[in-house]
């Protein structure tokens, strides 16, 4: 059977990943409402910020670079400093949103095992935190299927709903760093491969 999902993997790229993910169902009135989430945990909002302001401050970094790469440098350092901060923070906020767990992710949707069956058409709250940069996002997301599974759970797929033009760069840096990641980690692997082959040859 085809589905909306089915069309989205056409247009955008899916990764398989591993993240915190905590699910809220909206009310008519809060899906209705326009403008983006907000979250009652500071800590969650802290992460948000961090990653939203170095977003916004990318095209500072390069201009910078061009004229006083010292300087450049120094920053980059700073801003490692601040990852590294910000990922002790996260492991706090794992403790409240639950160890992650394994999703497909794209920029238009994400798709995931649940234990409780959710409402086709329904409209959710996702408070996610993707690592290891401990990216904290709270997206609007409506329920595109929810299909039966083994060990009764539920596969449920889901399309995100007015994503701000910083979300999904967010999203799309995420899921780019993580398909590097993936590339390296296959080629790593088959290295020792190769070298055994070569000291076999005569």
């Amino acid at each position: 059977m085809t589905t909306r999902d089915d069309a989205d993997r056409r247009e955008y790229y899916r990764i398989d990943d591993r993240i915190a993910l905590q699910i809220s169902p909206l009310d008519p009135a809060q899906a209705e409402a326009d403008g983006v989430l907000q979250d009652s945990s500071t800590l969650f909002n802290l992460l948000s910020e961090l990653h939203l302001a170095d977003f916004e401050s990318q095209h500072l970094l390069r201009q910078i670079s061009e004229s006083d790469r010292n300087l450049a440098s120094y920053l980059k350092v700073i801003n490692k400093r601040i990852d590294l901060l910000a990922q002790v923070l996260a492991q706090s906020l794992l403790h409240d949103i639950g160890q992650p767990r394994a999703v497909s992710l794209s920029e238009d949707g994400i798709h995931f095992t649940n234990p409780q069956a959710l409402v086709v058409g329904s409209h959710l709250a996702l408070k996610m935190v993707l690592m290891p940069q401990a990216l904290g996002l709270l997206l609007r997301a409506e329920v595109l299927y929810c299909n039966p599974s083994a060990d009764q759970q539920f596969e449920i797929g889901t399309h995100f709903e007015a994503l701000t033009d910083a979300q999904r760069q967010l999203l799309a840096r995420h899921i780019l760093h993580k398909q590097a990641r993936q590339r390296r980690e296959a080629l790593e692997g088959e290295q020792p491969t190769c070298a055994i082959q070569l000291q076999e040859q005569p």
